[in-house]
């Protein structure tokens, strides 16, 4: 469920009071001694290169030393996330993956663990996915998409953002709980896969609200429902996956920032702290561009990590109950 409004205003009073305490533990501890790697495992335009531009520039200034954004796309965001987890751990390289508790539960063989050879630095924010199809698409409600699918099983191709992807599985889920067929084509990337939803080469996904809210607000794309428990200030007039009439379609990404198992806890903590700072500043971008809003609670390591364990086993349930296996 999405930051309620009390939650919302609490953190960011607490970004308000946070900026000079922030600098101050920055200035005292662990400082980078060039330039930051976020490595985005995905290709750009998608909600993590989107949301990690955002936060990247504000953070950077804040440890003294730019963020650059490289992006490494490939299998699902396996070929990023293992080049992260295979570089130094001096604080120097830095993963941003919404999928990086997703593909652990969709992917069979895992060149690296997504708990144990990561360290939490901070969580960007939440926002759910959307049932979204390409404007000529003749479905205009959610229930009119489902019996268009059930009436041509496999006609229709749908967008994903490449295996183990939070679309993939959100897609999968969307598809078994409905009952009907189409053809998964995967991207390398959010970005990549909301661009063939509107040529028209795929007609219906579950993309991130960060990758295709702008398509949504142009008319390119047609938003059937928020696959959320309630509708999102973000797209105030989509309906939610309840009131779409797909209750059980429910798919929430988080945006975790992680560094290689090892990195010194006082470059954790500094890293973690300008990040978060970072995100509190830019509150009103995330939400505005991508969908996303800030949680507060994820201030240290273990509580960062205990959320994507979390995920792994919540995504894991959920696949396997759908009659989902790993690929």
């Amino acid at each position: 469920m999405l930051l309620n409004r009390r939650s919302t205003l609490a953190f960011a009073l607490a970004g308000l009071a946070a900026p000079s305490l922030v600098r101050a533990q920055g200035a005292a501890g662990w400082r980078p001694s060039r330039p930051i790697r976020l490595v985005v495992p995905f290709a750009p335009g998608g909600s993590n290169d989107i949301v990690g531009r955002i936060i990247a520039e504000p953070a950077g200034q804040i440890l003294g030393q730019p963020i650059v954004i490289e992006n490494r796309a490939g299998a699902g965001s396996v070929i990023g996330s293992e080049a992260v987890a295979r570089a130094p751990a001096d604080g120097h390289t830095l993963l941003i993956n919404s999928a990086h508790a997703t593909v652990p539960a969709i992917v069979a063989r895992m060149p690296y663990n997504a708990v144990t050879d990561f360290e939490g630095v901070a969580v960007a924010g939440f926002s759910p996915h959307s049932l979204v199809v390409n404007a000529r698409v003749e479905a205009r409600t959610a229930q009119e998409l489902v019996a268009l699918l059930r009436a041509n099983p496999g006609r229709y191709n749908f967008a994903s953002a490449g295996i183990g992807s939070g679309v993939h599985l959100a897609g999968l889920v969307f598809m078994n709980r409905m009952n009907v067929q189409a053809e998964m084509v995967h991207y390398r990337g959010g970005g990549p896969g909301v661009a063939a939803l509107v040529s028209g080469e795929a007609q219906f996904g579950t993309p991130t609200m960060a990758s295709s809210i702008g398509q949504v607000r142009g008319g390119a794309l047609r938003a059937l429902a928020v696959l959320s428990e309630e509708r999102s200030p973000a797209l105030p007039d989509v309906p939610s996956a309840p009131q779409a009439g797909i209750p059980g379609v429910i798919h929430e990404e988080f945006f975790p920032i992680t560094a290689p198992k090892g990195t010194p806890p006082e470059a954790i903590a500094a890293l973690g702290a300008a990040f978060r700072q970072a995100i509190q500043q830019s509150a009103a971008r995330l939400n505005e561009m991508a969908g996303v809003a800030p949680r507060a609670g994820y201030e240290t390591n273990a509580q960062v990590m205990a959320l994507v364990r979390e995920g792994v086993e919540n995504y894991t349930r959920i696949l396997r109950a759908a009659g989902v296996q790993p690929e």
